[in-house]
Formats: C-alpha cells, structure tokens, sequence
C-alpha cells in the first residue's frame, strides 16, 4: 500500500510516497509559485509522476500547510504563505487530482511522523516542535493527530512568552497581527534577530552556533537567552499537556548543546518537583513534514 504525502513550505513543495513500512518510494520537489492556482498544478504535476512511478492511482493525499483549517467553514486560516487563506485547499486539490485529500498543518504533520515511527515511537502523548524560520508544535495522542474542538491544538508559536522580564516587556509585532507571539522569541529568526540587536551584526543561525561554540561572548550571551525563553515555552507546555515525549524539528534542533541545556532550564519552570520528559531529536529530519502528510490516511482509509 502507498500513501500520498504533499508539503507546503515557503519556497518548495514537495510530493511523496511512502509504503506501509514508511519507506520513501518517490520524492520530488518544485518551486513554490507562491500563488494559489500554480500551487494547484504544481501539486497535481508532482503526484502525477508519484503515480506514474509508483502506481497509487487511488491513493488519497495527505497535505500539510503553514496554517490551518476552520473547522467552522473548511476554509484556510492562520497561514504564513497568505495566499492560501480563505480558500478551500482540500475541496479544490480533490478537484484538480480527482483524490480525496486531507489538510493538516504541517507542525501536526511533523509531529505525527516523529510519533508513527520516528523519535517519539513508542510514545502515548508526543509534543513535536518545529524550531525554524517561524515555531509550531502538534500533539499526538495514542499516534492519532489531536486537532482539538477549535482545530488550532499545538498552536504554542502564537502564545505568549511566558514569564516575561523586564528587558523582554513591550511591542514585538508577529506577522499574524498580534504582539509578542513565542514565535517572535524561539524561532530560528528569533536567534538572528537577538545577535543583531545584540552585536550589530547580521549572521545566520548556523554562524551564530559556531560563535556559541568558539568561546565568543555575545552568541554565548544569545544562545543562553534563547534556552531560557524556549524552556519557559516548553515548560508551560509540560504544565497543561504533560507528554511523554517532546521531540524537536527545525534548524535550532540541529544544535547539540540544546537538548540538555533546555531539560535542565524546563525543570526550573514547571509546577513539579521533577522534570523526567524526554527531549529528543527529529529521527527524520525535514524529511518529517512529508512524511507526516503522507500518514495523515491511516490503515483502511488509504485503500480507497
């Protein structure tokens, strides 16, 4: 059996199949055209040569998108790419592929990939983030996604910084027109903002790490900012969702020194006298967002 799997990123989709052992038996990208109807025929381009490769001709798809979907209107909201809000996703790629399809935002689909057969396998409740260009998370329950009643569960990138201190008090506009979104504090934009703001200097994540690592003061300075903020994000999380397992997505995740670094600071924040949870790498990387896509049809439905 295939399962189809489309993510939307920024500059790229990307088509996948994958068969029942979660084995890759297509993979392709192209440009995201960064309008809605050439992203309609970008994806039906990419799952015809899926098909025509791997002959899913009744496979369903699963997509996932930097948003999500009412669950009042079917709709798309809440997404970064903002030509895809407002619009019926779902409704208009069945149409154009002739394939049932399922919307899903791309967090979510991380977070159960990892939690399929990835780093949280095994796992009752896992709580996957995403640690990019932006922040998102998802929640997995029993390997089933958790939506929640309003279809925005996970949704941590556009609450509040917790636990604020003086220096980080004020007006940090996010893109999604509120201010001072956790997005705005522990995405990898974040970092490159704090160094700037910090040195003068604009440099990228992986720069500012190795900075980190040569002894230089001002990335260590960043870097030490960024472990607390997240470990008060996380730790907030922990308070109202307790999960077995958190597992880490993005670039930020790549970084070595953060796991135990954030699981000492997490404990220092959370209503217990223990902090036992797990803080993990992505087992598949950004290969996740495809691949949780691609499971979001489960068993039976698949077949269809």
């Amino acid at each position: 059996m295939i399962r189809l799997g489309v993510d939307f990123g920024g500059t790229k989709i990307e088509v996948a199949a994958i068969d029942e052992a979660g084995a890759f038996r297509f993979r392709r990208r192209a440009a995201n055209p960064r309008d809605y109807d050439g992203a309609i025929r970008a994806v039906n381009d990419l799952l015809a040569a899926a098909v025509a490769e791997t002959g899913a001709s009744g496979a369903p798809i699963g997509v996932g998108i930097p948003g999500s979907v009412s669950p009042v209107t079917g709709l798309v909201r809440n997404a970064n790419s903002t030509w895809l809000n407002g619009r019926a996703l779902a409704a208009d790629l069945a149409m154009a592929t002739g394939r049932p399809a399922r919307v899903r935002n791309d967090a979510n689909c991380f977070a159960l990939s990892e939690a399929t057969d990835g780093a949280g396998a095994g796992a009752d409740v896992v709580f996957g983030v995403i640690l990019g260009t932006g922040c998102g998370g998802g929640v997995v329950v029993g390997r089933e996604l958790h939506d929640g009643a309003n279809g925005v569960a996970g949704e941590w990138g556009h609450t509040p910084l917790p636990w604020p201190t003086g220096e980080e008090r004020g007006e940090r506009p996010c893109w999604c027109g509120r201010s001072n979104c956790l997005e705005t504090w522990i995405s990898g934009t974040a970092v490159c903002a704090d160094y700037r703001a910090t040195t003068g200097v604009a440099a990228t994540g992986d720069v500012i790490v190795q900075a980190m690592r040569g002894g230089d003061s001002a990335a260590s300075l960043v870097f030490a900012r960024y472990v607390d903020r997240l470990a008060r994000g996380l730790a907030v999380v922990c308070d109202i969702l307790d999960p077995d397992v958190i597992v880490l997505g993005g670039g930020m995740s790549n970084t070595a020194e953060l796991y135990d670094a954030a699981a000492s600071a997490i404990g220092r924040h959370l209503f217990s006298d223990r902090f036992v949870t797990p803080l993990v790498a992505a087992l598949h990387g950004d290969s996740s967002g495809v691949r949780g896509a691609a499971w979001l049809w489960p068993g039976r439905e698949a077949r269809l």
